[in-house]
């Protein structure tokens, strides 16, 4: 079986690559950006390309079977590249996977398509409120996915919550450095929301869950996935906390004027936090994983503490490396903390 996954040189591309060549299939990853040197097994077909492109996309599509479609610019980007890459670009796979015949599209959505919802857990047929370009562009691509779905093709569309693990940086290398170092970790609020995670293998098995369903109906709709364990954000940080041996602790700040603030630090370009972060930081943010669970099986394995514990034991022992990287806009690199890296010093 060949799989193609658009978006494979990021985090999520990373851990589908590895998790495919064990099953024992023929992997070939398409990303504009550049490959992790010596991080991929030796087998994996690393294609260069973008989704806007058509005739590179037709040409990578050549003998695949699967298609996952992940690559997505990210909130840090400007609007006008969102709406080309999540929009433009979710068209242009879903027509080339049309054109091939593809037996099998999952497309990777988020549950940033919900908004700030009112009321939880959060259900797969819940009205779709995007916050900022990035929310609307998954919006607008899986409108996409539906129009496609009545084309005759097999489009099961994945909702994770934030998903975290082994080479995850982006927003978590700057509580991870902060709780390396010791600091006080502010939170927005009280920290007594319940806020669920998604630990990256668990996506990885959900997905596959999909893929390997024999009854193709059946996955061809839209699926929440997230952890079943968690607890508020203040104790599965402090849970976090105690098994890594950190001397953090949290620091509860009142969420109005601390929200203006990083909207203000947002817009003069200060600060790495966008406003899906800092705008659903107080509030309880959790989906129901049901459907997903009684249609493929699906289980997960891990809880909110327990996948950032691994994530950050991973970041600990690759620590050296990550600094030398330097800083990028994906989740595979560090972010500039900007004005944050400030307050980081009186904490």
């Amino acid at each position: 079986m060949t799989i193609l996954i658009t978006g494979g040189a990021g985090f999520l591309g990373l851990h589908l690559a590895h998790f495919f060549i064990k099953k024992g299939w023929h992997v070939k990853l398409f990303d504009v950006a550049p490959y992790p040197k010596g991080e991929y097994p030796s087998s994996v077909e690393c294609l260069t390309g973008n989704v806007r492109n058509k005739k590179s996309l037709a040409k990578a599509m050549k003998g695949v079977e699967v298609v996952i479609h992940a690559a997505a610019a990210l909130p840090l980007q400007s609007s006008q590249e969102i709406m080309r890459t999540n929009v433009q670009g979710t068209k242009n796979v879903l027509e080339t996977c049309l054109n091939f015949h593809i037996k099998n599209v999952v497309y990777i959505s988020s549950t940033a398509v919900y908004g700030v919802p009112e009321k939880h857990p959060v259900y797969e047929d819940d009205p779709l409120v995007g916050v900022g370009p990035y929310g609307q562009s998954k919006i607008d691509a899986e409108e996409l996915c539906r129009m496609y779905q009545n084309k005759g093709l097999i489009v099961t569309i994945i909702r994770p919550k934030t998903f975290v693990g082994t080479h995850r940086l982006g927003v978590f290398e700057i509580l991870f450095d902060w709780i390396k170092d010791n600091k006080k970790i502010p939170l927005i609020g009280s920290g007594k929301n319940r806020y669920q995670l998604l630990e990256v293998s668990d996506l990885v098995y959900a997905i596959y869950s999909c893929i390997s369903h024999q009854n193709k109906k059946a996955i061809n709709t839209v699926f929440n996935v997230g952890a079943s364990k968690f607890k508020t954000v203040r104790e599965d940080l402090q849970a976090m906390f105690k098994n890594v041996e950190s001397k953090s602790k949290i620091l509860p700040t009142p969420a109005f004027p601390i929200k203006t603030a990083l909207m203000i630090f947002e817009y003069l370009k200060l600060s790495p936090l966008y406003k899906w972060v800092y705008a659903t930081a107080d509030k309880d943010s959790f989906v129901s994983i049901d459907k997903i669970m009684k249609v493929t099986g699906w289980r997960p394995r891990y809880s909110n503490t327990e996948s950032l514990v691994k994530a950050y034991r991973w970041y600990e022992e690759h620590y050296d490396e990550i600094k030398s990287r330097g800083s990028g806009t994906t989740h595979t690199v560090g972010w500039k903390q900007g004005v944050l890296g400030l307050f980081k010093k009186f904490l």
